[in-house]
């Protein structure tokens, strides 16, 4: 262990509620050795200081948006052809969905 020098008196210094710690091993012995609390946790806490750091640190937590390059292209959709009464835009493949045979990849088309 290493003792730490002792705090001078601060503007603040009695703000500390526990200016000793004890400080214990990492083994199974029970012998703790009390400490000097380090002169930086007797600063006052600056309100201005903690909303940025909250306020940076829930910017870590947003979900990412964007423009996709292949939004409306991740389906199959071929051209019908003609002689179905119906334009020679191209349909989504399948069957058994409402999505199926809707028109895909046009100006005019919606999905």
């Amino acid at each position: 262990f290493f003792s730490l020098p002792e705090l001078s008196r601060q503007p603040g210094a009695e703000m500390a509620s526990r200016p000793l710690v004890s400080v214990y091993s990492s083994g199974k012995e029970k012998n703790a050795v009390s400490m000097t609390l380090p002169a930086v946790f007797l600063s006052p806490i600056r309100p201005d200081v903690v909303n940025f750091v909250h306020t940076n640190m829930a910017k870590n937590h947003r979900q990412a948006y964007s423009v996709f390059q292949k939004a409306g292209h991740q389906v199959s959709a071929a051209s019908w052809g003609t002689g179905r009464a119906v334009a020679r835009i191209p349909r989504v493949h399948g069957g058994g969905t409402s999505r199926s045979g809707q028109g895909a990849f046009g100006n005019m088309c919606r999905g």
